[in-house]
């Protein structure tokens, strides 16, 4: 069970079961509890292909056993996000545990990963269970829907789950708009069904000041 204690620390009670969690993060914990580093990046054959071809590695850990385990990271803020059946993509750097049921793999984002700075590929996490997602400030919850598309800075994106479909554009964004834009400059439009999850904060990308 995942629940947070405040907004910066997330609590999983684990009954002779397990989670994957980014490795480092446990900051505390009690009863029977035993870690085990892992090589993220996806399960499987398919994971290990990925990972030989991208060099992407995602250091996780698997937490297993009886008692409370507390997660952290550099004071990000946590949210939760839960899955029934469907796929989550979410940027590597703000994935912080998962239900170790969960699969997690890898999936290309062309130019929208390298736009923001993240690369060109990005972790999914499929099926039914919990996730718990990091941002710099709180991460806000966007519906999109086919009536109304969604337009995110592509340094504010953290992930995205539903029938969505994400299409990349250049050479406009918010601050284009304004007028106080430098440079090449982008946005991802996202289509579909389903919720974005973008945080308050930008990171640099390869566009410069967007």
């Amino acid at each position: 069970m995942f629940r947070l204690q405040g907004s910066r620390t997330l609590a999983v009670d684990l009954a002779d079961d397990a989670v994957k969690a980014k490795n480092g993060s446990m900051v505390a914990y009690d009863g029977r509890i035993t870690f085990k580093k892992m090589t993220g990046g996806g399960d499987g054959l398919r994971g290990m292909v990925t990972r030989g071809l991208t060099g992407e590695q995602m250091a996780v850990m698997e937490v297993k056993g009886q008692g409370t385990c507390y997660f952290a990271d550099r004071a990000s803020e946590i949210s939760l996000v839960s899955l029934r059946g469907d796929k989550l993509c979410v940027e590597a750097s703000n994935l912080l545990c998962t239900d170790a049921g969960l699969r997690t793999g890898t999936t290309f984002t062309g130019l929208r990963g390298g736009a923001s700075g993240n690369g060109l590929f990005t972790t999914t996490v499929e099926g039914t269970g919990q996730v718990a997602i990091m941002s710099e400030g709180s991460a806000v919850a966007l519906r999109v829907s086919a009536s109304y598309p969604l337009f995110v800075d592509p340094g504010a994106y953290i992930a995205h789950q539903g029938n969505v479909q994400q299409h990349f554009q250049s050479g406009v964004n918010f601050r284009t708009l304004m007028g106080e834009g430098s440079g090449e400059s982008f946005q991802i439009r996202f289509e579909g069904e389903g919720i974005v999850y973008v945080q308050p904060s930008e990171r640099n990308t390869i566009g410069g000041d967007v």
